[in-house]
C-alpha cells in the first residue's frame, strides 16, 4: 500500500483481498433483492458496479483516487480459460463445429453493423467517423485492450486528441450494458418459449449445490490435482504463445493456454498414468469450482477498479453511441442468433454469452452464461464455443476489420 500524489496505490494482495469481498457483497445483494436473481445478473458485476460507486464518491468528496495494482486479475484470466480448454473434448468440439461457425459469422457480421452504427451515431453529432469506430468494434466487442491499442493510432491519424479518453469510456460503459443484458436475454426467452436442457450436464463453471453440502465433496487432493493440471497447461500456454509471437502474431495469453487445455486434455488417454493417481480432471467438479473462483474474482476486480469519475465529461455523444449500440445487440440477439442457433436451450444460453460479447469482453460472456446455467442448467455446448469465437476468431477478424473502416469511411 503506498501513497503517492493523492492516490493510494493498493499492491495485488489488497486487490485480490478487496476482490473476494466484492464478491460476498455481490452475493448477499442478489439473495437479498429477487429482480437480481431472476434476471441471473452475475455475483461480481453487483458487488462490482457498487464498489466502482463508492470508489467514485470518495474522489468526488475526498479527491482521493484508489489505484489497484491488477496483476494477479490478469492470473485468474490465465487460470479460468485454462480450465475451459481442459474441459473441452474434441467429441465436443467436432459436435460444435457448425454451430461454431455460423457463431462466428453472425458475431462478424455484427461487428460491421456496429461499426456503422458507430459511425452512424457520430456523424448525427458532427463527429469524425474514427469517433464512431471508437464507439464501435474498437471498445465494445475490442474491449479495453483494442481500445488502448488503437487510440494512439486513431489521435494521430484523424486528430483526436481525446481518443483514448473516448475509448476507455465506451469500453468501460459498454463492460457494465454487456453485464447487465445478458441475464435478462436469457430469461425471456427461455421463459416466452418454455425451454430447459435436454438432459442435465455438469457445471462447467461452479458446483451444484449437493457437491456444496457433502455429496460428491472436493477433497483437498481433488483441489491440488486440477491445479496442478491447470499449471501444465498453462506452462505449454506459454511456450505456445512466445513460439507465436516468434512468428509475428501477438495473441493474448489466455487464449493459448486454452488451447493447450483442449490439445493435452484430447491427447492423454483415459488410462494414463498420472503421479495423483488419478485420472485427467476433465469435467470434474474440483476445475468448475476454480473456473468459478477465477471467473468471479476476475470480473469484480476489473468492475471495481472502473475510475468512472474519468468519463464525466464525455458523457453526450457517447451516451447516444451506446444507447443505439445496446438497442442493435438486442436486436441482433433475440431475432438473429436466437433462431438461427436453433431455438433451443443451448441457443438461450449462446445468447446471454453473445450479450456479453457484443458490447463487453469474454470474461463478461463467461460470467453471464455461468449465471444463466447455474439458474437453469448448464450447456457445455454454449461453453464450447462462445470462448473459441470471441477469444480467439474476434481479435483476429478486428484487426481486419478496424483499419478497412478507418481507411474507407
Amino acid at each position: 500500500m503506498d501513497w503517492v500524489n493523492g492516490i493510494l496505490k493498493l499492491s495485488s494482495f489488497f486487490a485480490v483481498t478487496i476482490g473476494i469481498l466484492v464478491l460476498f457483497v455481490g452475493r448477499r445483494l442478489n439473495k437479498m433483492f429477487a429482480p437480481l436473481r431472476e434476471f441471473s445478473i452475475p455475483e461480481p458485476v453487483t458487488g462490482g458496479i457498487l464498489f466502482s460507486v463508492l470508489i467514485a464518491t470518495v474522489y468526488v468528496v475526498t479527491d482521493i483516487e484508489i489505484e489497484f495494482d491488477l496483476m494477479a486479475r490478469d492470473v485468474l484470466l490465465v487460470y479460468f480459460f485454462t480450465t475451459i480448454g481442459i474441459n473441452a473434448s474434441l467429441k465436443d468440439l467436432l459436435k460444435g463445429g457448425i454451430p461454431l461457425v455460423v457463431l462466428l459469422a453472425i458475431t462478424i457480421g455484427y461487428m460491421l453493423v456496429q461499426n456503422f452504427t458507430g459511425i452512424s451515431v457520430a456523424a448525427m453529432f458532427g463527429l469524425d467517423s474514427a469517433v464512431g469506430m471508437l464507439g464501435g468494434s474498437v471498445s465494445l466487442i475490442g474491449g479495453h485492450g483494442t481500445a488502448i491499442a488503437w487510440a494512439p493510432r486513431i489521435s494521430e491519424g484523424f486528430g483526436i486528441s481525446n481518443a483514448m479518453e473516448i475509448g476507455i469510456a465506451c469500453a468501460t460503459f459498454g463492460l457494465i450494458l454487456a453485464s447487465l443484458m445478458g441475464g435478462p436475454i436469457a430469461k425471456f426467452l427461455i421463459t416466452r418459449y418454455d425451454l430447459k436442457p435436454d438432459h442435465k450436464e455438469q457445471l462447467d463453471v461452479g458446483v451444484a449445490d449437493e457437491s456444496q453440502n457433502g455429496n460428491g465433496a472436493i477433497s483437498g487432493f481433488d483441489f491440488l490435482d486440477a491445479i496442478f493440471a491447470i499449471h501444465i497447461c498453462a506452462i505449454l500456454g506459454f511456450i505456445l504463445n512466445e513460439v507465436i509471437a516468434e512468428l509475428g502474431l501477438q495473441l493474448p495469453l489466455f487464449v493459448t493456454c486454452l488451447f493447450a487445455g483442449i490439445v493435452i486434455t484430447n491427447l492423454i488417454p483415459d488410462a494414463y498414468p498420472r503421479i495423483s493417481g488419478t485420472k485427467w480432471p476433465s469435467r470434474k467438479p474440483a476445475i468448475a469450482l476454480i473456473a468459478d473462483v477465477s471467473l468471479g474474482t476476475f470480473l469484480a476486480m476489473s468492475l471495481m477498479s472502473m475510475q468512472l469519475w474519468t468519463l464525466v465529461d464525455l458523457a453526450g455523444p457517447i451516451f447516444a453511441i451506446l444507447g443505439a449500440q445496446f438497442i442493435v445487440a438486442i436486436v441482433v440477439n433475440i431475432f438473429i442468433v436466437f433462431p438461427v442457433m436453433g431455438k433451443s436451450y443451448d441457443a438461450a444460453v449462446v445468447c446471454s454469452g453473445f450479450g456479453g460479447i457484443s458490447l463487453g469482453s469474454t470474461p463478461t460472456a463467461m460470467a453471464n452464461m455461468s449465471a444463466v446455467s447455474q439458474r437453469y442448467g448448464n450447456s457445455h455446448q454454449a461453453f464450447i464455443i462462445v470462448p473459441l469465437v470471441c477469444a480467439f476468431f474476434i481479435d483476429l477478424a478486428n484487426a481486419l476489420i478496424i483499419p478497412y473502416f478507418l481507411a474507407n469511411f
